[in-house]
């Protein structure tokens, strides 16, 4: 049993119901979450079902806040598996039950994100080493050329992306979870608005469970990258990721240097 929860910021409706009816023909969806952050509320809905769960908060609380709400639900109701998805994600539902059926079989497996791949075919990058702040600001500040063999490194571009791999950051637009981990974890630190949540949680995870790339199912993400088109989401960008700094340390991170050692010894 699976709930699913879709985080909303003046959304594109007819995209969330499209993601929603793909993922209700599964039986084994049991609630699908929408939280809306947007700032008014919507009046009439695009589409019912008493499995859909609308929730509109009064201010916008960021992006692993809003799940939390509906991960909170999910341990509450002690559902084994919550899916974190976004609302630009195209899904076939066999890849889900792929995906189910794998994470189910796995106890040891704690989060896991398939192969993402863009409209266009090409693949998403989206399997990292825990960054460094070079790593992070290089790659936003810097001309590409400068940047690029170390850019492909922290991408794990050489790992082929062909294979399973226990990754210490998946990235966020889709997290398959296993509620325990994620309990254990203690969910999305809420003090991160937008962008390393998604880094914080699965370096968490990875600690007791496997954090795992799975490329034997696929999905589309119309990935818009916001914060190199938009002035303020850069700044929300810079200032989260000085927060996520501030927690892990900048220079001194011990448990990065084992995790991206470990990743690096194993899969490049």
């Amino acid at each position: 049993m699976l709930n699913v929860s879709i985080v909303l910021y003046r959304p594109d409706w007819q995209q969330v119901s499209d993601l929603t009816a793909v993922l209700l023909s599964s039986e084994r969806v049991r609630t699908v979450y929408w939280v809306d952050n947007s700032p008014n509320r919507t009046t009439e809905l695009p589409m019912q079902s008493k499995r859909i769960h609308y929730t509109h908060n009064t201010r916008n609380l960021g992006y692993g806040a809003a799940h939390n709400i509906a991960i909170r639900q999910s341990i509450y109701d002690d559902i084994p598996f919550h899916l974190v998805i976004n609302p630009d994600i195209i899904l076939d539902i066999d890849a889900l039950h792929t995906m189910l059926d794998f994470i189910a079989d796995n106890p040891q497996v704690g989060s896991l994100m398939p192969k993402v791949i863009y409209p266009s075919g090409e693949i998403q990058r989206l399997c990292k080493l825990l960054p460094t702040p070079c790593d992070v600001f290089a790659r936003r500040f810097l001309p590409k050329a400068w940047t690029k063999k170390r850019n492909q490194k922290y991408e794990m571009h050489d790992s082929g992306y062909d294979k399973m791999m226990n990754i210490p950051y998946l990235s966020g637009c889709f997290m398959l979870l296993r509620t325990t981990a994620v309990q254990q974890a203690k969910l999305f630190d809420e003090r991160f608005f937008m962008y390393p949540e998604d880094i914080d949680l699965t370096r968490r995870i990875h600690r007791n469970y496997l954090t795992v790339y799975f490329p034997h199912a696929t999905i589309i993400h119309n990935h818009a990258k916001q914060s190199y088109k938009s002035a303020k989401m850069l700044w929300v960008h810079v200032v989260n990721m000085c927060k996520y700094f501030n927690k892990w340390g900048w220079i001194f991170d011990a448990e990065r240097k084992l995790f991206n050692d470990t990743a690096i010894r194993e899969y490049l």
